[in-house]
């Protein structure tokens, strides 16, 4: 097989793998608030707390995130499709499209999340053509909302039929 048939299949069965969708926020060295969608996300471990996402080495914002010393993870809510769309798209004015405001940490807080956990850097690790960011959940807030999940290219919530 070729690298092309290989990058072509993993795409496939990586995109057929259904995951929930978050935006990753902080704020740069002069309090510019920052955010990007992200659907590489995953708990990692209880004792302490931490989470892990990655992030292209390509993205304008690679470099803010990589050496921050924080940042928030929101996991979005079924009703939050405009959200992810609006942070992951390219050269638009993010945070003055949506509704959010500074956190106790000082960091950007979108509203409406099913959920939001806020991190301090615990470790970025180098992985190929992305950087993976190992963060520390200092404050956690829930809404008790349903997930906005991310599926075959597509973005909604869980599916009614999926609780029957």
């Amino acid at each position: 097989m070729t690298n092309q048939t290989n990058e072509t299949l993993f795409k496939e069965v990586m995109g057929n793998y259904p995951t929930g969708v978050t935006v990753v926020t902080t704020v740069d060295e002069n309090g510019t608030p920052l955010g990007l969608t992200v659907n590489s996300f995953a708990s990692v471990s209880i004792d302490p707390l931490l989470i892990l996402w990655s992030i292209d080495k390509r993205v304008s914002s690679h470099d803010v995130f990589k050496n921050t010393d924080k940042f928030a993870v929101h996991v979005l809510a079924g009703d939050q499709s405009d959200i992810c769309g609006l942070f992951a798209t390219k050269g638009t004015d993010r945070f003055s499209n949506c509704e959010w405001q500074l956190s106790n940490q000082k960091l950007p807080v979108i509203a409406g999340a099913a959920g939001v956990l806020q991190c301090k850097t615990f470790k970025t690790i180098d992985a190929g053509d992305h950087t993976i960011l190992i963060g520390e959940v200092v404050e956690i807030e829930s809404n008790n909302k349903e997930p906005l999940l991310y599926h075959k290219r597509k973005f909604g919530p869980i599916p009614d039929e999926f609780y029957k």
